[in-house]
C-alpha cells in the first residue's frame, strides 16, 4: 500500500513534469518561428500571430479544463488533454503554408490548458499551510519555456526546423504515459455531482477575482510574450545567431519558471500580498529602463558637435531581463496563493478563469509587440507597452489593497484572503 506521502510526491513530481513538458510544446514557436518567419517571409505582425496562436486556445479552454477537472479529476483529464496534442505537434513538421501553421498551433495550444487542470489536482493534495509551496513547485514547469530554447535551436542545427514537432510529440506521449502509470486519483478532491455550473460559476461575480487577472496578467501573460519575442529580438536587435539568441533569451526563461516555488513559499510566509505589490514595482522599474530605445545623440559644443550613444548594450539588457524573470516567477506563484486562500472549493474554475486572462495577455502582447514595431520601428516598444500594464496594475492594487494596511497604533484586522493586517477605517 502506498502511503499518502509517497501518492503525494509522486502527484506533484509528475504533474510538475507533465507540465513541464506542455509548456515547453507550448512554447515551441518562440524558436520554431524565426525559421518559418524566414521561409514565409512574414512582417513582425504576422510572427507575433505565429507566436500567440498556441496561447489563445491554451488561455480559453483553461477554464472548462479547470471545471472538468473540478468534476473528474486532475488525473483522467490531464492525460487525456497530452494524448489529444501529440498528432498536431506531429504534423506541424508536415505544413507549408501560413494558414498550416496557424490551424495546427490552434490545436498544439491545448497544451497550454494543462495549467488549470494541474493547478487544481496538485493543490488538493496539500494542507493549506503547503499548499503555496506545492503549487509553486508545479508552477516551476513554466521553465518549459527555457527547455524549448535549450533543445529547439540544437534539433534545428542538427537536423532541420521539421525535426523539432516531430520530436516534441514523442516526448509528450511518452510523458502522458508516464504520468497515468505513475499517479494516482482521490474521488474526494472531486466538486460533487450536486454542485451545478452556475454555482462554480457564481464565484466570478466577486470582484477579487478580477483584481487578480489584472495581475496575472502581467506576471503570467507579460511571461509568455516576452519568452515568445526575446529569441527574435535578439537576433535582430544585437546580431545573434539563432543558437546564441535563444541561450541568452532562456535567462529570462528560466528563472521564472524555476524559481516559482521560491515565490510560493515566500507567499506562504509573508503573505500573497506584500510578495505581488514589490513584485510589479521591481518590474515597473526594469520595464522603464528596458523601454529606453537605442539613441544617438549630437550635441553641439564649443569645440564642434559630440556624439553620444544612450542604450543599454548585450550584457546590460539581459541582465535586466534576468531580474524580472525572477519577478515575474514570485508574482504567479502569489496571485495563485490569494486563489488557495480565497476559494479553496473552486480551485479549478478559479484558476481557469484568471490562468484564461493571464494567457490571454501572452496571446494579445506579442501581437501588440509585432504591431507597435511594424507603426513606429522602435524594437523596445514592446516594453513601453508592458510597462504601462505594470503601471494599471500598481495603481489598482494601491487603491483597492495597499492603501488600507494600518497606521501606527492602529488596531490591525485580517484582510479578506487573511494576508496582511489592515486598520478598520483607514
Amino acid at each position: 500500500m502506498i502511503t499518502l506521502r509517497v501518492q503525494r510526491g509522486l502527484v506533484l513530481g509528475m504533474s510538475t513534469l507533465a507540465f513541464t513538458v506542455c509548456f515547453m510544446i507550448w512554447m515551441m514557436f518562440a524558436v520554431l518561428g524565426v525559421p518559418i518567419k524566414e521561409l514565409l517571409q512574414l512582417n513582425e505582425t504576422q510572427f507575433g500571430l505565429l507566436a500567440a496562436t498556441p496561447v489563445l486556445t491554451g488561455s480559453l479552454v483553461r477554464l472548462p479544463l479547470g471545471m472538468l477537472t473540478d468534476r473528474f479529476g486532475g488525473r483522467i483529464v490531464f492525460f487525456l488533454l497530452m494524448l489529444v496534442c501529440v498528432l498536431p505537434i506531429y504534423l506541424i513538421s508536415q505544413a507549408t503554408a501560413y494558414w498550416h501553421f496557424l490551424l495546427l498551433g490552434l490545436f498544439v495550444g491545448l497544451a497550454g490548458g494543462s495549467f488549470s487542470v494541474g493547478i487544481a489536482y496538485v493543490a488538493k493534495w496539500f494542507d493549506k499551510q503547503n499548499q503555496g509551496f506545492a503549487m509553486g513547485i508545479f508552477g516551476a514547469g513554466n521553465a518549459g519555456a527555457a527547455l524549448t530554447k535549450f533543445f529547439a535551436p540544437a534539433i534545428i542545427a542538427a537536423a532541420s526546423w521539421q525535426m523539432v514537432p516531430k520530436v516534441f510529440s514523442a516526448i509528450m506521449f511518452i510523458t502522458a504515459l508516464l504520468f497515468w502509470f505513475c499517479t494516482a486519483e482521490n474521488k474526494a478532491h472531486r466538486v460533487t455531482s450536486s454542485v451545478s455550473l452556475a454555482e462554480q460559476l457564481r464565484t466570478l461575480k466577486d470582484p477579487a477575482i478580477w483584481r487578480y487577472c489584472q495581475y496575472y496578467s502581467i506576471v503570467f501573460g507579460g511571461y509568455v510574450a516576452l519568452a515568445l519575442w526575446m529569441t527574435k529580438y535578439y537576433v535582430q536587435e544585437y546580431g545573434f545567431n539563432l543558437q546564441s539568441a535563444a541561450l541568452l533569451a532562456a535567462c529570462f526563461s528560466l528563472p521564472g519558471g524555476v524559481l516559482r516555488a521560491v515565490g510560493g513559499w515566500m507567499s506562504d510566509r509573508w503573505g500573497a500580498q506584500s510578495v505581488t505589490w514589490w513584485v510589479l514595482w521591481v518590474s515597473w522599474v526594469c520595464l522603464f529602463l528596458l523601454s529606453y530605445p537605442q539613441t544617438e545623440l549630437s550635441i553641439q559644443t564649443v569645440s564642434g558637435p559630440k556624439q553620444f550613444s544612450i542604450g543599454l548594450n548585450a550584457y546590460a539588457f539581459t541582465a535586466l531581463l534576468f531580474v524580472m524573470g525572477i519577478a515575474f516567477a514570485f508574482g504567479k506563484a502569489s496571485v495563485f496563493k490569494y486563489i488557495a486562500n480565497d476559494y479553496p472549493q473552486n480551485m479549478g474554475a478559479v484558476s481557469g478563469i484568471v490562468g484564461l486572462a493571464g494567457g490571454l495577455g501572452g496571446f494579445v502582447l506579442p501581437i501588440l509587440f509585432g504591431a507597435l514595431v511594424d507603426l513606429t520601428g522602435v524594437r523596445s516598444s514592446c516594453f513601453m507597452l508592458m510597462y504601462g500594464v505594470v503601471w494599471v496594475s500598481l495603481i489598482w492594487m494601491y487603491l483597492s489593497e495597499i492603501r488600507k494596511t494600518p497606521v501606527m497604533g492602529a488596531p490591525p484586522v485580517a484582510t479578506r484572503a487573511g494576508l496582511i493586517p489592515v486598520s478598520k477605517g483607514v
